[in-house]
């Protein structure tokens, strides 16, 4: 199990799914959590990531409590789908805001604290929507989100070379969560079916993602910076069928 004792790590989106079971891994690979959501369930505070100044209160309360911020895992995030021609500019602006505003604005506030570390972890959450397009689920909006943040984690890393900040990205591809049980893998969807195309033969589990973020988070990624780690199944690697 990769050790991450004594560091203190900033996890957002800890209510459910992917961040909730991040949490718990962490923790249990000893790291101090400090998790947030907009509506937490379990006892994390409150923070509406798209709001810089709340994100920024909430980076710098933790940092003041336990003295220093070692890992950001920038997990939280939400989607609008829709094609291209039917998706609304109220629904583009939704998808900027809540999937590359709640990455950016944690990582800008938490930068500072990360440099003071001297070993600096962030961990960001891109997608196979990032680095391929669709033709059962018509997301152009969330491709080009997803898209944003695995280019961001480039650019973070040559940054954050200089100062021991490495910065990666998990990719998942189909993850069995409350929020795709309810779109993605509902009945009536089209990509239902999917595990069919998946060549492990199943959808993945949200520690599966979980445990992939808390390595590239931990000193045994300790020469991986810029990387994107694409966790699918082997979805990505084979054609369709």
């Amino acid at each position: 199990m990769s050790s991450l004792a004594g560091r203190v790590a900033l996890i957002t989106g800890t209510a459910g799914g992917q961040g909730l079971a991040a949490a718990a891994l962490f923790e249990e690979a000893g790291a101090t959590v400090v998790g947030c959501d907009v509506a937490p369930t379990d006892g994390s505070e409150p923070v509406d990531l798209t709001d810089e100044d709340a994100v920024r209160r909430w980076v710098d309360a933790a940092a003041a409590e336990h003295g220093r911020v070692d890992i950001l895992y920038a997990n939280a995030g939400a989607t609008r789908f829709g094609p291209l021609e039917s998706i609304t500019a109220e629904d583009w602006d939704f998808n900027l805001r809540h999937e590359l505003d709640v990455v950016f604005f944690p990582v800008k506030h938490a930068w500072p604290h990360l440099r003071a570390s001297g070993h600096g972890a962030v961990v960001l959450v891109g997608s196979t929507a990032g680095l391929t397009g669709s033709t059962t689920n018509a997301r152009v909006a969330h491709t080009v989100t997803k898209g944003g943040v695995v280019a961001l984690t480039k650019q973070l890393a040559a940054e954050g070379a200089a100062h021991g900040i490495r910065v990666n990205c998990v990719s998942p591809g189909m993850i069995e969560t409350p929020a795709t049980r309810g779109d993605l893998l509902a009945d009536d969807h089209p990509m239902r079916s999917i595990a069919r195309s998946i060549p492990l033969g199943r959808v993945g589990q949200p520690d599966e993602v979980a445990r992939c973020a808390r390595f590239l988070a931990s000193d045994e990624a300790s020469y991986v910076t810029g990387a994107n780690l694409v966790i699918d199944g082997g979805w990505s690697a084979v054609l369709p069928g």
